[in-house]
C-alpha cells in the first residue's frame, strides 16, 4: 500500500492531471486534516484550510472512499488436509428424535434457533434436553429464561422429573447479565428462551425489535463460537408461520428448526429448516403427554384409525414428512344436496387439491356427482398431508363415500392426480410401499413406471397395481374390495 503525493498544476480542471490511467486510480486528501473529498476543491471542507487539498494516488483497495489496509490475519491459512474435524462432531441430547433433526445432536459452538407458535412446547422440550445434557455431558446447562420466573421453570421441571445437580436456571432480560451468568456456569450448553426478550443497553430499539434481536443474536453467536458454547435460541413467529425478527437472524445461526403442531392434537413435530451439520429435510416426531414430551420413534399409528368393518369414505395413503415415511389415513364425507354453493371444508390438507380432486372426479368418472354436495376430508390424527402425492387416496375416499362403497382396508394409494384425470410420479414410492408393508398393508396402487417390475424395488409381501388415470384407479379398488 503506498500513497504519492503531487501538488495538482495550477489551471486544470480540479487539477486532475489527464496523464493519469485507470489504474491507478487518482483521489484527493487534505494535507492538513487528512479529509478525502470527492473532487479536487480550493479550500477543505472538514478543516476549512485553503489550497491544503492536493492529489494522491490510491494503490489499495478503499471503502466509502477510504483505504483498507491489510493486516496480519490471528490464524494462518492452513492445508484443509491438515485441519482437525474433531470439534465439529455433533454430541447427543439425549433426546433421539432431536438428534435425528439435528444430524445427530449439538456440536460444540452451534446456534440452533427454534421458533414456533405459543404453547407448542417449545419450553418443555429444551427443558428436557437441557436436564439430559446435564446427566450425561459431564458439563453443567444453563437456562435462561425472559418470559417466565425461575419458580415457574423449576414448577414446570418438577412436573416432568428434569431437576439436576448441573442444570441451572436464571431469569434474565439483560444480555450483560446473561453473559455474566456464562462466566460464572461455565456451561456446556446454554437455552435462550426467548432472544426477543432479551436486550443490550448499547443498541437502540426496544426489546424483540430489529436491531435488539439482531444484535443480541450477534453477540451471543460470537460468544459461542469463542468458547464453544452449545446454544439454543428460542424465537417466535409471526402470524404466517415465519420467524419473528429480522430475516438475517435465519443467516446468523447455524441450524434453524421449526416446531409445529395442533394444540388439541398430542402430536408435535420439529422440522429441520436449515442445518450447517447434516440434512435440512428432516422432521422428528414427539408425543404431548401431562408428564411432559416424549419421542415417538414409529408414530404411523397415530395416523390411522382400527375398523371392525371397512367403513366407506376412508383410504389410506403413504406421505413423507422429510426422510420419514408416515401411514396416514384420509377421510371423506359427503353431504346432502343443497342449494346454492355447497361448503367444502378440510381439517390436515389442502383446500385447493381438494377442489381440483373434486373437479377431476366430476368431469372425469361416472355415477358420482359432487357440484351440488357438501364434501368435508380431514386426515387422522393432526397431522398435516399438502404433498400431491395424497391426491390419489383424496380422490379414492370421495369416491368410495359418494358411492357408499367400502375400500378394502389393506390398501394404500399413491399418486398426483392431473386435471385430466392421469395419475403422475411422485418421488420415494419404494420407501412409502416399505413402510406401508411394514405395517401389514398388502395391495397398493401406485402411479405408471413406480411398481417393483419399473423400478427393481418393492415388498415381496405387497401387490402392486400401476394405475394410469382416476379411472382405472376406482376399478381397480372396486375389484379389491370385492376379493
Amino acid at each position: 500500500m503506498s500513497i504519492s503525493r503531487s501538488t495538482p498544476a495550477r489551471g486544470t480542471a480540479g487539477g486532475r492531471s489527464k496523464a493519469a490511467g485507470r489504474e491507478p486510480r487518482p483521489a484527493y486528501e487534505c494535507d492538513a486534516c487528512g479529509h478525502q473529498p470527492p473532487k479536487w476543491v480550493g479550500r477543505c471542507p472538514e478543516c476549512g484550510e485553503w489550497g491544503s487539498v492536493i492529489e494522491c494516488t490510491i494503490t489499495g483497495p478503499t471503502v466509502s472512499g477510504r483505504v483498507v489496509s491489510s493486516r496480519m490475519p490471528a490464524e494462518p491459512a492452513r492445508p484443509i488436509a491438515t485441519i482437525s474435524a474433531a470439534p465439529a462432531r455433533a454430541r447427543p441430547t439425549g433426546v433421539s428424535e432431536l438428534d435425528r433433526v439435528l444430524g445427530g445432536g449439538l456440536v460444540p459452538g452451534a446456534v440452533v434457533l427454534l421458533a414456533g407458535e405459543p404453547g407448542v412446547g417449545k419450553s418443555t422440550l429444551l427443558l428436557d434436553v437441557a436436564q439430559q445434557w446435564a446427566a450425561g455431558a459431564g458439563s453443567p446447562s444453563l437456562v435462561v429464561s425472559g418470559e417466565e420466573s425461575v419458580s415457574q421453570v423449576r414448577l414446570r421441571a418438577e412436573r416432568m422429573g428434569t431437576l439436576h445437580d448441573q442444570l441451572y436456571l436464571a431469569a434474565e432480560s439483560d444480555l450483560a447479565a446473561v453473559l455474566g451468568h456464562l462466566d460464572a456456569v461455565k456451561p456446556g450448553l446454554l437455552v435462550l428462551d426467548s432472544v426477543q426478550t432479551i436486550s443490550t443497553t448499547g443498541t437502540e430499539g426496544v426489546p424483540g425489535g430489529v436491531t435488539q434481536v439482531r444484535a443480541v443474536t450477534a453477540a451471543l453467536v460470537s460468544v459461542a463460537k469463542e468458547r464453544g458454547i452449545a446454544t439454543v435460541l428460542v424465537g417466535h413467529v409471526t402470524k404466517d408461520g415465519q420467524v419473528a425478527g429480522p430475516r438475517v437472524l435465519e443467516h446468523l445461526v447455524d441450524v434453524v428448526l421449526h416446531f409445529e403442531g395442533d394444540k388439541h392434537s398430542s402430536l408435535r413435530m420439529v422440522r429441520g429448516v436449515k442445518n450447517r451439520f447434516g440434512a435440512a429435510d428432516e422432521v422428528g416426531c414427539f408425543e404431548m403427554h401431562e408428564g411432559g414430551i416424549s419421542s415417538l420413534a414409529d408414530p404411523s399409528g397415530l395416523f390411522l384409525t382400527r375398523y371392525a368393518e371397512p367403513v366407506p369414505g376412508t383410504c389410506v395413503t403413504v406421505a413423507m414428512e422429510g426422510r420419514r415415511a408416515l401411514v396416514t389415513e384420509v377421510q371423506a364425507l359427503i353431504g346432502a344436496t343443497v342449494a346454492g354453493s355447497p361448503r367444502r371444508t378440510v381439517s390436515g390438507l389442502d383446500s385447493a387439491r381438494l377442489a381440483m380432486v373434486l373437479a377431476v372426479l366430476q368431469r372425469r368418472t361416472e355415477r358420482l356427482t359432487l357440484h351440488d354436495r357438501e364434501v368435508f376430508a380431514a386426515t387422522v390424527g393432526g397431522i398435516r398431508v399438502v404433498e400431491p402425492a395424497a391426491d390419489l387416496a383424496v380422490a379414492l375416499a370421495v369416491a368410495s363415500g359418494g358411492l357408499n362403497l367400502a375400500i378394502a382396508p389393506h390398501l394404500v394409494a399413491i399418486g398426483e392426480v392431473g386435471l385430466t384425470g392421469e395419475v403422475r410420479r411422485v418421488g420415494a414410492v419404494p420407501r412409502r410401499l416399505t413402510e406401508a408393508a411394514r405395517l401389514g398393508f398388502r395391495l397398493a396402487l401406485v402411479p405408471p413406471g413406480c411398481g417393483p417390475t419399473s423400478t427393481g424395488a418393492g415388498p415381496d409381501q405387497m401387490r402392486v397395481i400401476e394405475v394410469d388415470n382416476v379411472r382405472s384407479a376406482l376399478q381397480a379398488a372396486a375389484r379389491a374390495s370385492a376379493e
